[in-house]
């Protein structure tokens, strides 16, 4: 059962409650994990001390986990991360009526990635920003660590489940240029994208990327795939009629004519995404839509660390 299979279609009209379901099962499964010293770092809590006072004792980790652990707080902000976000036309991929009805696709996975990453920096009191862009950056917050910037911000998620955009192209290189320039240096900036530009644009979205680590940014590239059907082509083999979500340009053809070649182009842009996220010190993550959120937020929390120590 895949981790969209727990949750019913209506799930995503309440971002925020999803969001904490999934922080507080990734928290408390690593309570129960053999990294209980690392769970206890990251998630703000500390092993209870006989004799203190109980007042900041979190009461529903006991109920799960029958331990008692105190929230720990600072007073100082850590961290500042900017999320930044994908909404091209082709993040909507795969629409409700070919999946069936269910409302899965890369945008909702993203979304629902950055309201976890948000949830957990809440916690924590570190500060965090949103960046939208599609042929442009359209939507930017500064990075800020209060209840209220953060309902703010899954406010600007909410619109682009609702309304999805339509036949919008990708111009990551403008906007992450412009992220750039504006954000606080030594930030975290974490990346949801399918990266479906020209691949001859993949040099100049990269030197975008450098501008980043050149401000002394830290850098996670989540490369959001639908890994069944957009890298292993996995349609059954018959007529189809594929259309370009970000240009509209349809086509009908059967599926074995194109698999090969299609599946050659799509492994070839991968590696080379791939080996310039080496050469440009970016951490580079394949982020299967279908997979769930633990491994996103355990990569966040192993970058969080090193940064701060």
């Amino acid at each position: 059962m895949s981790f969209f299979d727990q949750f019913p279609v209506q799930a995503f009209n309440h971002l925020d409650l999803l969001a904490n379901q999934v922080v507080e099962g990734f928290i408390i499964g690593m309570h129960k994990s053999p990294f209980h010293g690392f769970s206890v770092e990251f998630a703000e809590h500390r092993l209870y001390n006989q004799g203190e006072s109980t007042k900041e004792i979190d009461w529903k980790v006991y109920a799960r986990t029958d331990k008692l652990f105190s929230k720990k707080f600072e007073e100082e902000t850590n961290l500042r991360c900017q999320i930044v976000i994908d909404t091209s036309s082709s993040m909507y991929f795969p629409e409700e009526k070919f999946n069936q009805g269910l409302v899965l696709n890369k945008f909702k996975f993203s979304a629902l990635g950055a309201a976890c990453l948000m949830n957990v920096l809440k916690r924590q009191r570190d500060a965090f920003g949103l960046s939208l862009f599609d042929q442009s950056l359209h939507t930017h917050s500064h990075a800020k660590s209060s209840t209220t910037h953060y309902q703010l911000l899954l406010s600007f998620l909410d619109k682009y489940l609702t309304n999805p955009t339509q036949k919008k192209s990708t111009s990551a290189t403008d906007a992450l240029h412009q992220i750039a320039d504006q954000i606080h240096k030594r930030s975290l900036v974490i990346i949801f994208s399918d990266m479906f530009d020209d691949k001859n644009n993949i040099d100049e979205l990269f030197a975008a990327i450098n501008h980043l680590k050149h401000n002394k940014h830290e850098v996670i590239l989540f490369h959001v795939l639908d890994k069944k059907y957009e890298l292993d082509f996995e349609f059954e083999n018959r007529p189809y009629e594929f259309v370009d979500m970000e240009t509209g340009e349809r086509i009908k053809l059967q599926t074995h004519q194109i698999k090969e070649k299609y599946i050659t182009q799509i492994t070839s842009l991968k590696s080379l995404i791939q080996s310039k996220s080496i050469q440009h010190r970016v951490e580079y993550i394949e982020a299967d839509i279908n997979m769930g959120y633990d491994y996103i937020l355990q990569s966040f929390f192993v970058k969080r660390k090193k940064m701060i120590n």
